[in-house]
């Protein structure tokens, strides 16, 4: 399992969020909250709202990662434009070399 730091996250074990259970959740609205097994961390709980919030932020830089690997791929390829592929298949087509 990877590390998971802390910050200032709250942080109660599965018995105490399991015995308080309304002061977990009412935390966990307006900052996440670790919860822990053996003294390890086991699970977050965070609002439906940040869940939200944390996908869309997650899908924008996956897009920009994508974006720029997609330019870098361009930048290096060496693919010729539309016009020189179609001027060079119409002179293939008219057997000229």
């Amino acid at each position: 399992m990877s590390k998971i730091v802390k910050m200032s996250m709250q942080t109660y074990t599965l018995t105490d969020a399991r015995n308080k259970h309304g002061e977990v959740f009412d935390k966990a609205t307006t900052e996440p909250v670790l919860l822990t097994k053996q003294s390890r961390p086991s699970h977050v709980i965070i609002s439906a709202e940040s869940y939200q919030k944390l996908m869309n932020r997650l899908e924008e830089l996956e897009d920009m990662v994508f974006g720029q690997a997609a330019e870098v791929a361009l930048s290096q390829s060496k693919m010729i434009g539309t016009e020189a592929f179609t001027s060079a298949l119409k002179h293939l087509a008219n057997g000229e070399a």
